[in-house]
């Protein structure tokens, strides 16, 4: 198995931006992940910036835009939401509890996720195949995630600010529980849709374990959100109801609880 020398260049930038979670232990898999992939996109134009076409340009674009939208969103969270960070204190590890080996190691396994998350786009550029198909539809779906996404943030501090002790349930959180997680699956999905045909043997897994992996993070991360509503929502019986006929992460598959699957954890 050959890399391009390139590969680790991305991988490079992913540990150097996602190293801000030894400041605070969550930036890891938040700060961290949002301003990786928007500096992935900004290395990648700058690496292929003679190859580009304009297929390319727009999948590398839409990196940058994904990720300081969503790190953005977080650190604005972070500095103004107070009730928010007042919740998480219970919810989330400081991590100060760790030692710096366990950091060390999140770090790492962080970083390697998000470099392996961008290798269809990545390999689109590195084998030198330009815009078709496939890339214009990946690039669409890719755009169609990163603006679900951001709807779907919108919508939810729309509400929070209106009557913070209510859950959603408006908009788009009628179609699944956890829209955000939605929009992300969607977004990578349309990653990977860009570099389908231009994938070659090994570089295949590559692609499929970082897919899988956000996808699996994404479910985990569904797991802890309902674990959190349950707690605070159970007793509401419009909660019992919303939650027993709106599936959790999935439109239209009857999936509407994952609390029970233990080993999604991440």
């Amino acid at each position: 198995m050959v890399f391009p020398k390139t590969i680790w260049l991305v991988v490079a930038a992913a540990l150097l931006i996602s190293s801000i979670g030894f400041k605070k232990y969550v930036w890891f898999i938040s700060l961290g992940y949002g301003f990786s992939i928007a500096g992935i996109g900004i290395l990648l134009l700058a690496l292929y910036g003679g190859t580009l076409t304009a297929g390319t340009a727009v999948c590398c674009a839409l990196f940058i835009l994904y990720g300081c939208r969503l790190g953005g969103y977080l650190l604005y969270r972070e500095v103004k939401s107070a009730a928010y960070n007042s919740k998480m204190k219970t919810e989330i590890k400081d991590g100060k509890s760790m030692t710096f080996g366990v950091k060390c190691a999140i770090w790492v396994t962080c970083a390697l996720l998000y470099a392996l998350q961008v290798t269809p786009v990545f390999y689109r550029l590195a084998n030198g195949a330009g815009t078709d198909a496939w890339c214009i539809a990946g690039a669409l779906i890719m755009l169609f995630g990163v603006c679900f996404e951001s709807a779907a943030d919108i919508q939810k501090q729309k509400l929070k600010k209106i009557d913070p002790k209510r859950f959603c349930d408006t908009g788009l959180f009628r179609i699944v529980r956890c829209p955000n997680y939605l929009g992300e699956m969607l977004f990578w999905t349309g990653v990977l849709v860009s570099g389908a045909n231009v994938l070659h043997g090994w570089q295949w897994l590559l692609a499929l374990l970082g897919y899988f992996g956000i996808v699996f993070v994404m479910f985990s991360g569904a797991r802890r959100l309902e674990l959190r509503q349950n707690k605070s929502y159970g007793a509401d019986p419009e909660y019992q109801a919303y939650v027993k006929s709106v599936p959790i992460l999935l439109p239209f598959v009857p999936l509407y609880s994952v609390a029970k699957y233990k080993f999604l954890v991440a």
